[in-house]
């Protein structure tokens, strides 16, 4: 997507590459079937390098997203809790959102975690890169570790979002994820991480 950031975003996403690889799909005709700001639907006609052909091969277009793993002074994780209508319920995710139309990742989840939790500061650093679904979705995830935030002021929730903030253990976020309790894939990476990397 044009206008994403440089690679010092793209730290843990290396690119690998074998001599066996696949070789990349020839667009030869592309055309909007929905275009609006949440869901953007876009259909290729696709020419494999071995002969291949298909005409209706459909990727989803969102704005760039981040999420952050924000850890206290005190050690416990900031998490919050919110009502998905997609599944119909409520678990624990990450502080996250959509990045804005020129907007850094960093000053956009700094600018999330403030809003939704009312906690800042601290020291930031890139944790990992993700993807929803390689094959289908456009968008990238910008991951972030925070550590050392502190409560700043109170939440700033728009009209449309009911978000309550939980204060979680370091020590109780697996056993949340062994029992199902945190349901965004993109969320449970990033905790993944940061519980097996040492921070």
């Amino acid at each position: 997507m044009a206008g994403r950031p440089g690679t010092d975003y793209l730290c843990a996403m290396q690119t690998l590459e074998f001599p066996n690889d696949p070789l990349p799909w020839q667009v030869e005709q592309s055309d909007y079937i929905h275009r609006e700001r949440w869901f953007t639907v876009r259909k290729d006609a696709i020419r494999m390098a071995g002969g291949g052909y298909i005409p209706d091969y459909y990727i989803l277009e969102y704005p760039d997203w981040i999420n952050v793993v924000a850890v206290t002074t005190a050690g416990d994780l900031v998490l919050i809790r919110q009502y998905r209508h997609g599944v119909a319920g409520v678990h624990y995710e990450l502080c996250a959102g959509c990045i804005d139309p020129g907007e850094d990742p960093l000053a956009a989840a700094q600018r999330e975690l403030l809003e939704e939790t009312g906690f800042g500061g601290g020291t930031w650093q890139p944790l990992m890169t993700l993807s929803a679904n390689p094959g289908t979705h456009a968008n990238l995830t910008y991951c972030f570790l925070a550590l050392g935030v502190e409560k700043l002021q109170e939440q700033e929730l728009e009209i449309t979002e009911e978000i309550s903030v939980h204060l979680i253990p370091r020590a109780e976020v697996l056993p949340l994820l062994d029992s199902g309790q945190v349901m965004q894939s993109l969320h449970a990476a990033p905790l993944l991480r940061y519980l097996v990397g040492g921070h």
